[in-house]
């Protein structure tokens, strides 16, 4: 396991392209000079010793001595010691609608960026809790197991799209099916489920396996994302142009944000449904509610000492500047006679 202190000093990066690209540059320039100065082979009796390999060399020696100090800034660093510590809190599993209608942009940017931003703050919100991520469609797909990792989390939800499934629709019993095997019968903690959809359930199945879920000592929460008036689907095509989902009459899709679905799911498992507008909200709200229940205890394995590494990198750093000193541009002997790299040609 690693860490990252600094990574805004990523952007010392940027200093490695400029720098190739002076030298392309300077190259050039140098070419067209000497080709108004003499012909080729008079430059070369000219200056015998003048090598393009070796400051090619410098250059590539220049960029691994800032690109090492870059790594050196952020400062990684290694877990070394893995324990196992007791922490108390819920176990949480999202449930996040990526059905082809969550691409409709009646709330900004889009339903789904919508659903991410919600997921995201909570995550940002929670302190000792356990979280699950769930992508569902016509199908439900486990996208992160229960897991304390809360930067795993939201870097598997930004990757989540209307893609990642070839199965469309909107199941949501297949979701709260599928968060059911999520949570450790061992461990008895309390158990919440936050479903983040549109509400366009075309099963009638979700309010029946809401209620099976709620025997087992699951509470489900559903946000509803999107408006009541609905809203045309987005079809990017070649080129970047963009059209309209339309049904087999030619007239335009408009889907609608279902609250009433959503609302059923909720009450038959104990929960609540909230209008997901207003992120604070949404936010404020959830925060209340795991607050006010139980926390259990449960064991869980994290690194508990981390080692800076930034040292060997400086080391690298210094070694490949002391190295691009002491490098000349002219060829050296023994490499000369090698002729390793066809420099007397």
């Amino acid at each position: 396991m690693y860490q990252l202190e600094e990574k805004i000093w990523f952007w010392v990066l940027g200093i490695i392209p400029v720098i190739i690209l002076f030298f392309l540059v300077l190259q050039l320039w140098k070419h067209r000079t000497q080709r108004k100065f003499a012909d080729k082979e008079l430059l070369k009796r000219l200056s015998p010793n003048i090598s393009l390999f070796k400051s090619s060399l410098k250059t590539i020696v220049l960029c691994l001595a800032f690109a090492s100090l870059a790594v050196a800034l952020v400062n990684p660093k290694i877990g070394s010691k893995l324990e196992t510590v007791k922490r108390e809190g819920v176990d949480i599993v999202f449930a996040v609608d990526v059905s082809k209608s969550m691409l409709a942009e009646d709330i900004a940017p889009n339903r789904l960026e919508k659903a991410k931003q919600l997921v995201t703050q909570i995550i940002n919100n929670l302190a000792s809790d356990r979280v699950g991520i769930i992508a569902y469609a016509g199908k439900a797909f486990p996208q992160l197991p229960i897991t304390t990792d809360y930067a795993s989390a939201k870097m598997f939800l930004q990757g989540m799209n209307t893609d990642m499934l070839s199965s469309q629709g909107t199941a949501i019993n297949e979701a709260i099916k599928l968060a059911t095997t999520y949570f450790d019968d061992e461990e008895q903690t309390n158990r919440v489920l936050i479903i983040i959809s549109d509400g366009e359930d075309h099963s009638e199945q979700a309010a029946a396996v809401a209620e099976q879920a709620n025997e087992q000592g699951i509470r489900i929460f559903t946000v509803g994302v999107g408006d009541v008036k609905g809203g045309p689907i987005p079809i990017k095509g070649v080129g970047g142009s963009i059209s309209y989902k339309k049904d087999s009459e030619g007239e335009t899709v408009i889907t609608k944000l279902n609250e009433e679905t959503l609302q059923t799911i909720a009450s038959e498992a104990n929960g609540i449904y909230i209008n997901g507008r207003s992120t604070n909200e949404v936010v404020e709200s959830i925060g209340d509610i795991l607050n006010n229940m139980d926390k259990k205890e449960f064991e869980t394995k994290q690194f508990a000492d981390f080692k800076d590494q930034f040292q060997w990198f400086l080391g690298f750093a210094i070694f490949f500047l002391l190295l691009d000193i002491f490098l000349l541009d002219r060829k050296t002997a023994w490499l000369k006679k090698l002729n390793l790299f066809n420099e007397n040609l």
